[in-house]
């Protein structure tokens, strides 16, 4: 997760309302980011990272956070600009053990219209 100026400091809520993937992201430049050599950088969805959490817990077991799964639609939109015969990494920083209450509670995805809808092995869903 990467800083943009968009997402500065002072340029948004303290506490924003616009996603429920909380804690993704940082609001201020940060010295080593200032040193990095950026080629380029993915957004992602609420309904992306629902979707990759939901596909990860029914294709690998694997019960990961906001944070993992949106690394994993990063990780996809990576592959799928890079090509066959590549290989890409990611991190799976956290486990959905601590979202319990928003990102892995199927209730609140369902008031917010972000249930988990696609099925299957298929990746379609990452845009």
């Amino acid at each position: 997760v990467m800083f943009t100026r968009q997402e500065a400091e002072g340029k948004r809520l303290r506490n924003p309302f616009d996603t429920i993937t909380e804690g993704i992201g940082i609001n201020r430049e940060t010295s080593n980011f200032k040193l990095a050599q950026i080629d380029s950088a993915f957004q992602g969805t609420d309904r992306e990272a629902v979707e990759m959490a939901a596909y990860l817990m029914r294709n690998d077991g694997l019960f990961v956070g906001s944070s993992a799964a949106m690394n994993c639609v990063g990780a996809v939109k990576l592959a799928r600009s890079l090509g066959p015969g590549k290989v890409v990494v990611t991190i799976l920083c956290d486990g959905g053990q601590r979202h319990l209450s928003k990102f892995q509670n199927p209730d609140y995805l369902q008031n917010h219209s972000l249930a988990a809808q696609h099925q299957g092995q298929q990746l379609d869903f990452v845009m």
